[in-house]
C-alpha cells in the first residue's frame, strides 16, 4: 500500500489518538471536504449516538494497540534465536479464563449503552408532530397529518440548475422537508414499491421504509439549528436511480413553520380521499 492511501488511515488514528472531535469542523447537517468522523450531530438522539461511537472508536484503538504489542511481543520474545527449545505447554488455565473473561466485559461495555441508544432513538411518546415519509422509485412523498393532511412530492434539482444556482449538486430538492425546532417529531416511513432507506447522518437515523409496513422513529432540532437545512439520501439500494434520492430537511422557528403550512396547504393537495370516491370505497 502506498503512502498515499495510508496518510488518510494516519490521520484518522491520529485523530482518534489525540481524542481530536472531526465533526465539530464539519458543515452543519452536510459532508465537509477532508472531513473526519461523524457529521456535527444535531438531535438528541445524534449527540447519544455521536458519544457511543467516539467509546467504540477508543475501544477498537486500545484493542488494536494491545494486540499489536502482544504480537510484537511474541516476535522478539520466541524467535527462534531467543528460544531455540520450544515449549510445549499445551494448556494455562489463567490465560485461558483471561480471554475468556475479557471479551465478555468488553461485550458488556459495548451492549449496556447500545441497548440504551436503541431504545432512546425507538419512538417518541407524547409526539408534537407527525410526519410520514414514503419512499418510491426514485423521489419522496411527504404527509402531514397533523396540518391539514397534504402531501407533497420531493425530488432532486437537475445537477445544472443547482450548479448554476449555487445550490448543493445531488443533495438539494424542489420541495424540501420543512420541520420546527424545539418539538418533538415522530417520523413514519413506509414504502410504495420496493425497500427504500432514509437517512440522515446529522440526526442519526437510517430506518428502511418497507412496502406493507411502518417503521417509526423520532427526532427533535435544537433551537439554534433554526434556518440551516439538513441533508440526507437513500441508503438502501433501490434501483437504477437510487442515487438520485437525496433528502433535505429544513429546520424553521415555529412562527415560520405555521406560515409555510397555511401555504402548503393551499398549494400542495390533500391525502384525504375525496367524500364521493370514500363513499363509493365503502359500499
Amino acid at each position: 500500500m502506498s503512502i498515499k492511501k495510508l496518510f488518510p488511515i494516519f490521520l484518522l488514528g491520529l485523530a482518534v489518538i489525540v481524542g481530536f472531535d472531526a465533526s465539530a469542523l464539519a458543515a452543519v447537517g452536510q459532508p465537509a471536504p477532508w472531513q473526519l468522523g461523524l457529521q456535527k450531530p444535531v438531535s438528541p438522539v445524534a449527540v447519544e449516538g455521536h458519544d457511543f461511537f467516539i467509546l467504540l472508536t477508543w475501544l477498537m484503538t486500545i484493542i488494536t494497540v494491545i494486540v499489536l504489542l502482544l504480537l510484537l511481543y511474541v516476535l522478539f520474545r520466541f524467535s527462534a534465536k531467543r528460544n531455540p527449545v520450544p515449549s510445549k505447554t499445551t494448556h494455562h488455565t489463567l490465560l485461558e479464563v483471561v480471554w475468556t473473561v475479557v471479551p465478555v466485559l468488553i461485550l458488556l461495555v459495548i451492549a449496556i449503552p447500545s441497548f440504551r441508544l436503541l431504545y432512546f432513538a425507538d419512538r417518541v411518546e407524547d409526539a408534537d408532530l407527525t410526519l410520514k415519509i414514503i419512499g418510491k422509485q426514485w423521489y419522496w412523498t411527504y404527509e402531514y397529518p397533523d396540518n391539514g393532511n397534504f402531501t407533497f412530492d420531493s425530488l432532486m434539482i437537475d445537477e445544472d440548475t443547482a450548479v448554476a444556482e449555487g445550490k448543493n449538486r445531488l443533495l438539494d430538492v424542489d420541495n424540501p422537508v420543512v420541520l420546527p425546532v424545539d418539538q418533538n417529531i415522530r417520523l413514519i416511513m413506509t414504502s410504495d414499491d420496493v425497500i427504500h432507506n432514509w437517512a440522515m447522518p446529522s440526526l442519526f437515523i437510517k430506518l428502511d421504509a418497507v412496502p406493507g409496513r411502518l417503521n417509526e422513529t423520532w427526532t427533535r432540532i435544537p433551537g439554534e439549528y433554526a434556518g440551516t437545512t439538513l441533508y440526507g439520501q437513500c441508503s438502501e439500494l433501490c434501483g437504477v436511480n437510487h442515487a438520485y434520492m437525496p433528502i433535505a430537511v429544513k429546520a424553521v422557528t415555529m412562527e415560520e413553520y405555521k406560515a409555510w403550512v397555511a401555504k402548503a396547504q393551499e398549494q400542495f393537495a390533500s391525502a384525504d380521499l375525496p367524500s364521493s370516491v370514500s363513499v363509493a370505497s365503502a359500499e
